[in-house]
């Protein structure tokens, strides 16, 4: 196992991993807080979900552009100085708001500008990441290193929204947005001190332009990874039109508390803890697109819609709770079949590639979302509207009701999609009809044309 990237303690393995994994979980644990106390802002400033679409558009779209270059250049530089670069990139975006806000000139425009700033940089941070954690680990804790990274955003998600719904009300949105620039320091001190796995110099010559499009050469050549990738295309472009107007539906329905907003919030990172954890403990099925297919399932049946029929809050948060209980299976599981499939050397571009053709459909799904639920949804759902006479006795009449509508159809969607997994042999039998990559002979493993 190659080691590079500088550092004073030199660890390896799961102990690797743990230690940068707390530095990592700091750092998202203060961002969520910092983007849900903003997101509470701009909804009190403007009291529009198309202005939270806009907001999660401009953040997320650049990283999608960006994602095929940063692949390239990860399996180029050195993964953990791609890393910290990511991390004092979002510092500096925090920054900045944080000075505006402070003097009283921030504006909803000047989150379009961080967030699209930030974008660019986080396009660099999994890719580094996730292939830097085939490299720390052996194959067989692969499944439970990813449950460990669904942990962090899991606990995350519980604390961030409590704590910053209630810290709003006590140190400000300003206080908040100093916490997370705190906690992304402490991430990039704990980088700054380890030892990070590199994998082999490539000794051939490669164009940029070469490889920038090999992760797409390299998934099309292999027909069940690519079919479990359009899978994964077609479920983002549902949770990214549900999950760009949740905030609002809660606000909606529970008239504008944030601590109830922050609470049923919260209850999805408890349904991801003990998801993360169970699969932590467990490493999944035998079978791992089982994890996968039936994972969506679960989210999309059991979670998402509970959740748009929910009328209390209790409901609510049952709903968010099993939406995220089953997600760290399904991800775990995908994971680490793709880092059992990828040869460590490929995998900053295949996994950038990855990232794209599952994450463009998420920006597709935040421009429909905002139109959709204020033009649309919410007035068929008030009293008198078009829809809720045939549909108020499941999701009741109201402020919120058409959003909670919506939130029912896709989760129908979301399951008819999981399912349909296993209706093409190239993604039910995935793991059988592609080798794994230390099976495979070195001149078998590249794209043709490479």
């Amino acid at each position: 196992m190659a080691q590079g990237g500088g550092g004073l303690l030199r660890l390896t393995g799961m102990r690797l991993f743990a230690v940068i994994w707390s530095g990592q979980f700091f750092s998202l644990l203060g961002t969520y807080m910092s983007q849900f106390a903003l997101s509470i802002w701009a909804w009190q400033v403007t009291g529009e979900a198309t202005v939270l679409a806009l907001v999660a558009l401009f953040s997320f779209g650049p990283s999608v552009i960006m994602f095929p270059v940063a692949g390239a250049l990860v399996d180029r530089w050195n993964r953990k100085l791609v890393m910290m670069i990511s991390d004092v990139a979002s510092g500096i975006a925090t920054i900045a708001v944080f000075l505006l806000l402070s003097s009283g000139r921030l504006e909803v425009w000047h989150l379009y500008v961080a967030g699209a700033f930030t974008g660019v940089f986080q396009a660099f941070q999994w890719p580094a990441y996730s292939a830097s954690i085939s490299l720390m680990v052996e194959k067989k804790d692969y499944a439970r290193a990813s449950g460990l990274l669904s942990l962090a955003d899991s606990v995350s998600n519980i604390i961030a929204p409590a704590a910053a719904g209630i810290l709003i009300g006590v140190i400000g949105v300003a206080g908040v947005l100093t916490i997370d620039i705190a906690t992304f320091l402490t991430a990039i001190g704990i980088l700054l001190v380890v030892v990070v796995p590199q994998p082999p110099k490539s000794l051939e010559k490669r164009s940029m332009l070469s490889d920038t499009f090999f992760g797409f050469r390299y998934i099309s050549e292999r027909r069940g990874l690519l079919g479990l990738q359009m899978n994964f295309f077609a479920s983002n472009l549902v949770n990214g039109i549900a999950f760009t107007v949740f905030t609002p539906m809660i606000m909606l329905r529970s008239g504008d508390d944030t601590v109830i907003t922050g609470a049923v919030q919260s209850a999805f990172g408890v349904g991801g803890v003990v998801g993360g954890l169970a699969l932590s403990a467990w490493g999944g099925p035998k079978r791992r697109v089982d994890g996968v297919l039936l994972g969506m399932v679960g989210s999309g049946l059991l979670g998402m819609t509970v959740l748009g029929m929910g009328q209390t809050p209790i409901l609510w948060m049952a709903g968010a709770f099993l939406t995220m209980l089953f997600i760290p299976t399904s991800n775990g599981s995908n994971q680490a079949i793709w880092q059992s499939k990828v040869p460590p050397q490929y995998q900053g571009r295949v996994f950038a590639t990855r990232a794209l053709i599952a994450s463009i459909s998420s920006p597709i799904g935040m421009v429909i979302a905002g139109p959709l639920a204020d033009a649309v949804m919410t007035p068929s759902m008030m009293p008198g509207g078009a829809l809720s006479g045939t549909f108020g006795w499941l999701v009741g009449v109201g402020p919120g009701a058409g959003i909670g509508l919506l939130f029912v159809l896709l989760g129908i969607v979301a399951t008819l999609i999981a399912l349909s997994g296993y209706a093409f042999k190239t993604i039910r039998d995935v793991e059988k009809d592609v080798p794994d990559h230390d099976a495979v002979k070195k001149e078998e493993q590249a794209p043709s044309g490479c």
